[in-house]
Parts: structure tokens; C-alpha cells; sequence
């Protein structure tokens, strides 16, 4: 029998756009109502939903080889897992979520160290708990089923602890951040014993390889052109790349092809500059993937 990675697919929010995001790197995974376990198109992977939020104790457990989610999950289930990637978006889109500590805006509390005594409701209840308490800040923290911003400002607790990007919806609940506890993003994690397996490793590896390649992709697209020999210093000085535009000469001609990429929302200017500046026949084309070998 053929050996076999056990792949972790959060269900839930970031269910669909997970298995995008692997159809994007390569894979095409097949969901049906009420299943659990979704198909895959490769022999060596089998998929299983699992929330983020418990994904890391499977995979600690070794009941999945590898799997996604956020650095507060492995933390919040204070996880024995290896780091394989940190799945970084493009700089387009790229945004770290964060843990913030909040308090209704007329509330007295100022400072991490005023909580103390105090009665918190977060999701995050054991790494809250273990923040304080490195800190010897005594709290009382509770665990909330949601609706998490509404328990303060109805002053069933003191504070919250929650997670939020820009800030807006908490401030939008008449709350005011005091202290960020944790920055976050989805990272792919495995098995420590599946690492040590030499034919996992490599297939884990393989995911993580592509994936990200799928994620540097967003928002990028490919330019080719033909530019002739005059120009082309002109248009190579106007086009950034990873390292150096591909420049190709053309068979027997005075002409050279040029390939690139370039961020998205910069086509719209790049190209009117290209033209002007000789290069002519420019193609711009999607990207899945944009794989460096970091």
C-alpha cells in the first residue's frame, strides 16, 4: 500500500478560499454536503475538515501529517508541531491579524497591569491566561461563545481579549484597544514524527512549496513584449522583476523578447511607458504560481 499524507483543510470561513488556494498551487479538492473527508486528486494525500482552532492538537496527535492554520490556534492549544511555512500573501494584500486587549471607552483601565482583578472574555482563553500570568498580572478569564465585543460593552466582563486587522469593527463597538497581545498569520504546521519520515517530509515540503508559490502569485501578472535593439535598454530600465527581466534575442533580427513580472496594480502605468518607449505586441497573462526556491 502506497504511502500517505494526511492533509488538515480548515472548515469553516476560510474553507473555500483553502481549496482555491490548493487548486491554484496544483491539487483540485472535491467537497460534498455532510462529508468531512473531501476527495483529492493525488493517491499520496487524503483530506479531513477540521477547524482551525482544533487543527494543531490533530496534528500533534499525529492523526494528520500536516494541516493549516493560524500561529494563535498552535499557540491557544500550546501545540507540539513543526512550523513548515508561513503562508505570507502578496505585499498587495499581505495583513497580520491581531490579539488586542479592549475596554469600553469611558473604562478606567489604561494599561495591562490595571486589568488585574479584573474578569476578561476572549476565544483564546488558555494563551490569555498564560499572558498574564507571565506577568503576574492576576485576571479571571473566561471563555466566550461569541459576540465577544458585546459582553464589555453590556458590562458583563471588564475587558476583551479579540482578534481584529484594522481595528474598526472593535472601535466601531464604542471599544478602545489598550494592548496587542499577539500578531498572527496561517501557517502550514506537520507532525514532528511525520517530519522524520524522510517520504513525508518530501511531500509536506512539496505542499508548502506550492502553496506559497500560489499565494506570491496574487495579484501578480506576466508581461512579455518584442522590443527592438534601440529601446531596449529604455524599456528593461522600466520594468522591475524578482531579479532581471527575461530578455531573449529574436532569430535573425534586430529585435529582443522581453518577459517579466509585475504587480498588478502597476500595469496601467507600466504599459502606456513601455509603448512609449518602443516596445510593442505587450501580452499580459495570469499567474498560479510564483515559486523562487526560498
Amino acid at each position: 500500500m502506497s504511502p500517505i499524507v494526511k492533509v488538515g483543510i480548515p472548515k469553516g470561513s476560510l474553507q473555500e478560499s483553502t481549496i482555491e488556494l490548493f487548486r491554484r498551487a496544483g491539487w483540485r479538492i472535491s467537497v460534498t454536503s455532510r462529508n468531512y473527508f473531501p476527495s483529492i486528486d493525488d493517491e499520496e494525500l487524503s483530506c479531513a475538515l477540521i477547524r482551525a482552532q482544533e487543527m494543531a492538537r490533530y496534528v500533534e496527535a499525529g492523526s494528520l501529517d500536516v494541516g493549516l492554520t493560524g500561529l494563535d490556534w498552535v499557540l491557544e492549544n500550546n501545540a507540539n508541531v513543526e512550523i513548515v511555512r508561513d503562508l505570507v500573501y502578496s505585499k498587495a494584500t499581505a495583513t497580520m491579524a491581531r490579539w488586542v486587549l479592549a475596554v469600553p471607552a469611558d473604562s478606567e483601565i489604561t494599561t495591562l497591569e490595571e486589568c488585574a482583578g479584573k474578569r476578561i472574555s476572549t476565544e483564546l482563553v488558555g494563551f490569555t491566561r498564560r499572558y498574564f500570568e507571565e506577568r503576574n498580572i492576576p485576571v479571571e478569564v473566561e471563555f466566550s461563545w461569541g459576540a465577544t465585543e458585546a459582553k464589555v460593552v453590556e458590562g458583563l466582563v471588564d475587558a476583551i481579549v479579540e482578534i481584529t486587522e484594522t481595528g474598526s469593527t472593535i472601535h466601531a463597538h464604542g471599544l478602545r484597544i489598550i494592548h496587542d497581545l499577539l500578531l498572527t498569520n496561517t501557517k502550514i504546521i506537520a507532525n514532528p514524527e511525520s517530519m522524520r519520515d524522510e517520504w513525508k517530509r518530501t511531500k509536506i515540503g512539496q505542499i508548502g512549496t506550492l502553496l506559497s508559490g500560489a499565494l506570491a502569485a496574487d495579484n501578480m501578472v506576466g508581461l512579455k513584449m518584442n522590443v527592438p535593439s534601440d529601446s531596449i535598454a529604455r524599456v528593461v530600465g522600466l520594468l522591475p522583476a524578482i531579479t532581471s527581466p527575461t530578455v531573449s534575442k529574436l532569430y535573425e533580427s534586430e529585435w529582443f523578447s522581453v518577459e517579466t513580472v509585475v504587480d498588478e496594480a502597476k500595469v496601467r502605468e507600466i504599459i502606456p511607458e513601455l509603448l512609449r518607449n518602443g516596445a510593442v505586441g505587450i501580452i499580459e497573462y495570469p499567474l498560479n504560481k510564483l515559486v523562487d526556491g526560498a
